[in-house]
């Protein structure tokens, strides 16, 4: 059985400006959100507006995921090399902005798609990298990681419901006005990141080399390291048909944009909370554990949304989501940052990114398109049976496990 986190509620030696960079940390993970939580509940449909069917919205949101596969390794590896993270993520910003107005005059599935590849190249490797500089903050600065992140949370909140309120009001075509705005939100926030802050403090710790490719290699020939992945990738793709075609089914149903984002922003709230009291039970539970929850909280979440329950159920089933979203999430963060060095963080990061959130996410979405039109809701009971085979892998990763790092400083 793994190690729970050890000082989660206080980690060693604070910084003296550990609250303003806490305010700066909690700032930008607020402006990815309220990006976020327009595009995720609300995309799908702009797309929709624009007179694409449901495999070729499928398509063009499995697209930025795959693409990442091969680019965030690269971006996230260079960033590492680099030893400056903040610039590579502003950087990243822009890209994502101005590939997301080139958005603006498109209709048809073809120029959808290829500036929907070119988005996902800059926009996929943010949060990994953001999650990087995050991590290794937090263990410099002795502050508490889902009190910083859940302000992402609620700012996806704010963007679901003023959102939905919005859309109501004025029409699917202010969508993707309201993504640029929040894109540009982001780039400032990005700009008031800490400059340089990690590798200064790491440097006084102890010097830490550059990485090497091997490095990376090395981390994808662990064992533990694969079935975590798997693991964690299993759980979060099973949200696949959810983020795809939720908001549209939901509309099929007669539920207007403002409840639709109320529904997003219930499940969201349940993951706030979870975040808020992460410390405790990291240390009580572990990383691994937290998979093994959030499995199971998915296998419930998705059998019940498969058969169209009534609001005043599925407004209590969206609570789920701070497991099978939530727990996931805190699951693999914590233990990339307990299982891989510090000077292999974004790298870890990276590779989780692409292979979890990219090629499984990826290949779900790809086929969430057809197993929705031919299913409906009931495609969601393919989703519980691929959030059960999870849980066996995690219950396998808790088991195997014990906390240590799996990878060793390289001798070369």
């Amino acid at each position: 059985m793994n190690k729970p986190i050890k000082n989660a509620h206080t980690p060693p030696n604070p910084r003296k400006d550990a609250i303003a960079l806490a305010i700066r940390l909690a700032s930008f993970y607020g402006a990815v959100f309220l990006l976020v939580g327009i595009f995720l509940p609300f995309f799908p449909v702009w797309l929709k507006s624009r007179g694409l069917d449901e495999v070729e919205i499928s398509l063009i949101l499995a697209a930025p995921l795959l693409i990442r596969v091969i680019f965030t390794p690269i971006i996230s590896f260079l960033a590492d090399h680099m030893g400056d993270r903040r610039r590579v993520l502003i950087g990243l910003t822009w890209g994502s902005f101005i590939s997301l107005a080139a958005f603006v005059p498109l209709h048809g599935f073809w120029p959808l798609l290829t500036v929907s590849i070119l988005f996902g190249i800059f926009w996929t490797s943010v949060m990994p990298l953001t999650e990087s500089i995050a991590m290794t903050e937090v263990k410099l600065a002795g502050l508490d990681y889902g009190r910083i992140r859940l302000w992402g949370s609620l700012t996806f909140i704010i963007a679901s419901l003023m959102g939905g309120a919005l859309i109501d009001r004025w029409g699917e075509g202010l969508i993707l006005h309201m993504m640029l705005a929040a894109m540009l939100i982001t780039i400032l926030s990005a700009y008031a990141l800490p400059v340089g802050t990690s590798k200064r403090q790491m440097e006084k710790a102890a010097p830490l080399p550059p990485i090497h490719w091997l490095d990376a290699l090395q981390l994808m020939r662990s064992k533990l390291f694969l079935l975590f992945i798997m693991t964690a990738a299993g759980t979060q793709a099973t949200h696949a048909i959810l983020y795809g075609f939720g908001t549209l089914h939901w509309q099929s149903l007669d539920i207007t944009a403002g409840i639709i984002g109320a529904l997003w922003a219930v499940g969201v709230l349940a993951e706030v909370s979870l975040f808020a009291w992460s410390a405790p039970l990291l240390t009580r539970f572990g990383p691994t554990r937290l998979l093994v929850f959030a499995a199971l909280g998915a296998v419930l979440r998705w059998i019940i949304t498969a058969f169209d329950p009534p609001l005043y159920i599925l407004f209590p089933v969206q609570i789920l989501h701070a497991l099978s979203f939530g727990a996931a999430h805190l699951g693999a963060i914590h233990f990339i940052a307990q299982a891989v060095p510090e000077q292999y963080s974004a790298t870890g990061q990276g590779l989780y990114a692409a292979f979890a959130m990219g090629v499984i996410m990826g290949i779900m979405t790809m086929v969430s398109g057809s197993l929705y039109a031919s299913l409906g809701s009931h495609a969601y009971l393919v989703m519980a049976v691929m959030a059960a085979i999870s849980l066996v892998g995690a219950l396998m990763l808790n088991k195997q496990w014990h906390g240590e790092q799996i990878i060793g400083d390289r001798e070369y």
